[in-house]
């Protein structure tokens, strides 16, 4: 049986990460948009046009984050960090679902936000976060100290 190659798989890593943040960024400014409405309990000034967009934008950005789950689940990570990216593809699909909640507490068609469901799924994704960065951090620590 092959080892798993440590460059490559560090390669993979890497460019989860990078295209998870850009992701992130593209998202980012939707994501103000509800944010600042439920925080100034203006929910009912947003439109069934803005959600849409904002629904649609999630939606693309989550079917991203689902292909970075999927390169993830199928890496082959070397032994000595097989447990912490096992982690890493917990905490990876803990994000992914948050992500998808937060798709959910968008009634786009009637307009509305369910703030409580929006406020969990954000809740979720930064646990999340902190999860994914906790393990990259590992992960690193782990490979570069051989």
């Amino acid at each position: 049986m092959k080892k798993p190659n440590v460059g490559q798989y560090l390669q993979v890593i890497n460019a989860v990460v990078t295209e998870s943040e850009n992701v992130g960024e593209k998202m980012n400014p939707s994501y103000e948009i509800v944010r600042k409405a439920i925080d100034d309990n203006e929910l009912s000034e947003l439109t069934v046009e803005q959600l849409t967009e904002i629904k649609n934008q999630f939606t693309t950005g989550t079917e991203a984050y689902r292909v970075m789950e999927n390169s993830l689940l199928h890496l082959k990570a070397p032994v000595k960090v097989l447990g912490i990216h096992k982690k890493l593809e917990k905490a990876f699909k803990d994000y992914v679902e948050g992500c998808q909640e937060m798709i959910d507490s968008i009634d786009a068609e009637n307009a509305k936000v369910d703030s409580e469901a929006f406020d969990l799924s954000e809740a979720k994704q930064d646990a999340a976060t902190d999860g994914i960065s906790f393990c990259i951090q590992r992960i690193t620590q782990i490979i570069m100290n051989k």
